[in-house]
């Protein structure tokens, strides 16, 4: 959750437009969907038309294209980004993935979701995104990643991101950052594999994924650094 806070303040500070959100998401709860809303409203930096937390997709491509090349079961293979946000990460493996994805993104944010699927269909200036493979897709929805029932049927995909949202979660409550968990690997297929990127220490992050993913392999890889700060990323993975 440092690299979390640090990024919030960073992004608050570094325009004066934002300086006055700057203390308010200091004290506040990342659990709490206004406070992205707000967040998420707040005029971009120049041309960029995306916003990561951690890192984004350019960072941990040399971790997702094996995975994806190892599971060709599924034709195009089927990827959830549990609280997208505006990251680059959906949009990285839209554009720049070899291999056929159905990408998609998921947030509670309405405003998030507006924003990115503007950026898909060519808004905001911008130029309409295409894809890296001829078959793949990508789609944003908004719907809460502690109840994917409307989303998915239990299996359905093939990876699963979670890129700093069990980090807001769980400041909402432990139990709310288990229900995440629960959800993401019930719509999991047997043979895929959950990520979850974090700045958290190993020593308290695998004991509650340990617990909360019986039957499933827990495993953990070191990211970085970048711009200083050292990253995990957190592998829930099935039989393969």
């Amino acid at each position: 959750m440092a690299a979390l806070r640090q990024a919030i303040r960073v992004a608050t500070l570094v325009a004066g437009t934002r300086r006055a959100l700057a203390g308010s998401l200091a004290g506040s709860c990342l659990a709490d969907r206004c406070l992205w809303d707000k967040l998420h409203a707040q005029p971009r930096l120049g041309s960029v038309p995306t916003f990561d937390w951690f890192f984004g997709y350019e960072e941990v491509q040399g971790l997702l294209l094996p995975l994806l090349q190892g599971a060709r079961a599924a034709c195009p293979l089927r990827v959830l980004d549990v609280g997208c946000g505006t990251s680059s990460l959906c949009t990285g493996l839209y554009t720049k993935c070899p291999h056929p994805v159905d990408v998609l993104g998921l947030d509670f944010s309405p405003v998030a979701v507006a924003h990115m699927n503007s950026l898909l269909e060519g808004g905001q200036g911008q130029t309409p995104l295409c894809p890296g493979h001829p078959a793949s897709r990508l789609h944003f929805i908004q719907a809460d990643a502690q109840n994917l029932e409307r989303v998915a049927s239990g299996g359905s995909f093939q990876l699963v991101l979670d890129k700093g949202t069990w980090d807001a979660v769980a400041r909402g409550g432990l139990p709310g950052a288990i229900q995440l968990l629960s959800e993401c690997l019930r719509v999991l297929s047997p043979q895929g594999t959950l990520i979850q990127f974090s700045d958290e220490d190993p020593d308290v992050r695998l004991p509650c994924l340990e617990q909360g993913s019986q039957g499933w392999t827990v495993t953990v890889q070191e990211l970085g650094p970048f711009r200083g700060i050292t990253y995990f990323a957190y592998l829930v993975q099935g039989s393969h």
